[in-house]
């Protein structure tokens, strides 16, 4: 009798050490998902800054940047209220087709290539897009072990008792998207 509750108070104290544990690493994830998407808002913001400016460099070689302005708008808004990867991908992908659609004038217009505002807003834009590539694959990484995490035997069971959603990865589904935009000095 004595044996059996030594036992069971060893088997209880363990298995409160192990939800403990689950718990406390499941935070940690968390935070790190958050810390995340914040590097990639970050880098969003910065290039929702730049593009306008781009744009009113280029006004005066082409005049389709007004969808493209209107685009930028409606992503910072929804930036702005903190919305998810899965809000922002879609459109994000159509900005970033716009980007190399108006990067690609330079080709058309010597002039535009030449300017220096625009070369050096385009050096500016093509850094904001190499750091944003790298924020976006710090979340998915954090995403990636936060999932795995939340959907391995047991911690699954304490993720779902303590309320612990799966992350979202931010994904691009354009195959034109994920290919290498081609830019010229």
């Amino acid at each position: 009798m004595e044996y059996t509750l030594i036992l069971l108070v060893v088997i209880t104290g363990l298995l409160l050490l192990y939800v403990a544990y689950s718990y406390n690493k499941l935070v940690r994830l968390s935070n790190l998902l958050k810390e995340g998407w914040s590097g990639v808002e970050v880098h969003l913001k910065k290039r929702y800054d730049l593009i306008p400016n781009l744009v009113e460099v280029v006004k005066s070689y082409k005049n389709y940047e007004k969808d493209l302005l209107e685009k930028v708008t409606r992503q910072r808004s929804l930036l702005e209220r903190g919305s998810g990867p899965s809000s922002l991908a879609g459109e994000e992908e159509q900005i970033s087709q716009s980007l190399k659609s108006i990067l690609a004038l330079a080709e058309n217009y010597p002039d535009l290539k030449a300017n220096q505002q625009f070369r050096d807003l385009q050096r500016a834009l093509i850094s904001v897009e190499n750091d944003l590539e790298k924020a976006r694959r710090y979340y998915n990484g954090t995403v990636r072990n936060l999932n795995i995490y939340i959907q391995s035997l047991p911690s699954c069971f304490v993720a779902r008792f303590f309320g612990f959603p799966e992350g979202k990865f931010f994904e691009i589904s354009s195959p034109v998207e994920r290919s290498n935009p081609q830019t010229n000095f």
